[in-house]
Order: structure tokens, then C-alpha cells, then sequence
């Protein structure tokens, strides 16, 4: 089958997410006052699919919820941002749902309880193969099976943007599908790990991503938060700083990268241009509670990187 211009299918999670937010994220054992909370579409499945709509791609969406009443409102901004939802199963048993803890600077804390996105395995994944083929950029996540992610690789013929958050454990083969692969600098770490137990820590961030590159990958991203991004990939190591923005909540930027990231390659745009494009929504997101809600549009003005 011949991959669609353009066309993104996402196949991740769909959460809840109850978000509070806290003067300072609380120590071990500390009891804290929440100055507000609230309840929001969330998972980071949604998330970037919604992140690549609001950036102009042409977004399917294969996931599950549950048979509760969250099941609706966690697809409120999917629908509304114009992806596709038709793929989404409804399965018996709760929504997923993440926990947000977010203090005044923007730190956060996130605790997920997968509910309907652990149904989300071969089976229910592989039942949508034709139109995982189709796509030109397939999108993936660590918050489903690994079967789910094994079952949309086998079936993928276009671009693997893999975003292995959480890290769980894949084959060196899964891992060598993406193009780019993408972790944030807690999770390269992690991953270079189980990868090359042998390795030495403490390494910066470039020598991250050259290590994991190293084992057969094809293209590394490392996103670093308030500092960007490193690129890793045939061309070199290259990294690409954020614009200076003050943060009010950093949840979900992650996904807001990733997703844009994916409609520019989606594009045809290079690596190189679509991590620049990016950290730029990446730093629109986090000037913004919450996380679906935060990311722009096209018609939003991004904020500049400052050389």
C-alpha cells in the first residue's frame, strides 16, 4: 500500500486527567493544600494527536476508552481539533486517567492508572492494520501494550515517530523502526541502560543520544525541556535551543513537541526544521495550564527562538 501525504495515525492512549495545582510539589510523605483542580482530556495519545491537528495535519486516532461517563469527555478536544475518532474502541471498565500534581513554576508530578488503554494490545491494534499502512507518519507511545506497539510497527509502511515515554521494554528491532525516536533526558537515560547496562554514567545529553543512535537507530530526539532539544541522525549531533517563556504548567509539552514534530514530517518538512517548529509549541504549551487545551493553532504566533 502507498502512504497518504500527510496523513498521521496515532495509535496511543486516551486519559482523564485530574490536574491540582500546589505552591511546591510535595515532599515524600508531606500532605499539601491544592489551590485548584480540575478535570481534563488528557493521555499521550490524545495529546499529540490533538498537538498535530492544531498544526494543520490530517489525524486518525486508534485507541480505546472505557464505558464511563469520563469516556466523552476525554475525546471533547479530539473531536473538536478535527481528528478522526472513529477508531476509537469503547471497552468495558474506567477511562484511563493521570493524576497531575503542578506547582507555581511549572514542575509537575504524573501518576496514570491505565484503565481502557491497557485493552489496547495486538488484537484490538491489529484490527486496524490497513489504515495504520496508509498513514505516511504512524505515532507511538509507552502508555499501551507492547504488543499494541509491536502489532502497528508490523503493519506500519510509512515514517515511525516513537515517543517511548514511558520506557518500557521493546526490542532492539521495535526500537530500530524509528525515525525519530523520541525521549525526554530522564528517559534516555533510562533506555541507555537497558540498552548497554556497561555504560558509564554521569554523560551529557549529546553523548545520550550518540550512545542510543549507536545501537542501530535511525534518528535520535532528546527533548530537554526550557533547553530544547538534540538531534541525533546521519547528518550529526546538532542541538536546538527553546524560546524563553515563563511556565505555568509543563505537563503535556512533551506530547505538544511530538506532535508537532510528526505534522511537519508529515509535511515532508526535515528533522532539523520540525524539532525547530517543534520547541516553539512546545514553549506555546507551557505558558498555559492543563495540556490539550495549551497547544496553538496554526493562526497562533509561536514564540521566537532568541540567537
Amino acid at each position: 500500500m502507498t502512504s497518504s501525504a500527510g496523513s498521521i495515525v496515532i495509535v496511543g492512549s486516551i486519559n482523564i486527567d485530574q490536574l491540582v495545582t500546589v505552591s511546591r510539589l510535595p515532599l515524600t510523605g508531606e500532605t499539601l493544600f491544592a489551590t485548584t483542580m480540575a478535570f481534563l482530556p488528557g493521555g499521550k495519545g490524545a495529546n499529540q494527536a490533538v498537538a498535530a491537528a492544531r498544526r494543520g495535519a490530517s489525524v486518525t486516532m486508534v485507541a480505546a476508552v472505557g464505558d464511563d461517563i469520563n469516556a466523552a469527555r476525554a475525546m471533547e478536544l479530539l473531536v473538536s481539533s478535527g481528528v478522526d475518532v472513529s477508531r476509537v474502541a469503547i471497552v468495558e471498565g474506567p477511562t484511563g486517567l493521570a493524576l497531575v500534581t503542578a506547582d507555581a513554576v511549572g514542575e509537575n508530578t504524573i501518576v496514570v492508572v491505565p484503565g481502557a488503554n491497557a485493552a489496547m494490545d495486538g488484537d484490538l491494534v491489529g484490527a486496524h492494520a490497513r489504515i495504520i499502512a496508509d498513514a505516511a507518519v504512524v505515532v507511538l507511545q509507552g502508555e499501551i501494550p507492547q504488543s499494541g506497539i509491536q502489532a502497528a510497527l508490523a503493519a506500519c509502511t510509512g515514517r515511525v515517530v516513537l515517543n517511548l515515554a514511558p520506557v518500557i521494554s521493546l526490542d532492539l528491532e521495535s526500537l530500530r523502526r524509528a525515525d525519530p525516536l523520541v525521549v525526554n533526558e530522564h528517559e534516555a537515560r533510562q533506555l541507555l541502560g537497558l540498552l548497554k547496562p556497561e555504560i558509564t554514567f554521569p554523560m551529557d545529553d549529546r553523548e545520550c543520544a550518540q550512545e542510543i543512535r549507536k545501537c542501530g537507530v535511525t534518528s535520535v530526539v532528546v527533548t530537554l525541556g526550557a533547553r530544547g532539544a538534540v538531534i541525533c541522525d546521519r547528518i550529526g549531533t546538532t542541538s536546538v535551543p527553546s524560546p524563553k517563556v515563563v511556565a505555568l504548567d509543563s505537563s503535556g509539552a512533551g506530547d505538544a513537541f511530538v506532535g508537532a514534530l510528526s505534522a511537519s514530517l508529515a509535511r515532508g518538512v526535515s528533522l532539523r526544521d520540525s524539532v525547530t517548529d517543534a520547541v516553539k509549541v512546545g514553549a506555546f504549551a507551557v505558558q498555559s495550564l492543563g495540556t490539550q487545551a495549551s497547544y496553538p493553532m496554526m493562526s497562533d504566533v509561536l514564540p521566537e527562538i532568541q540567537v
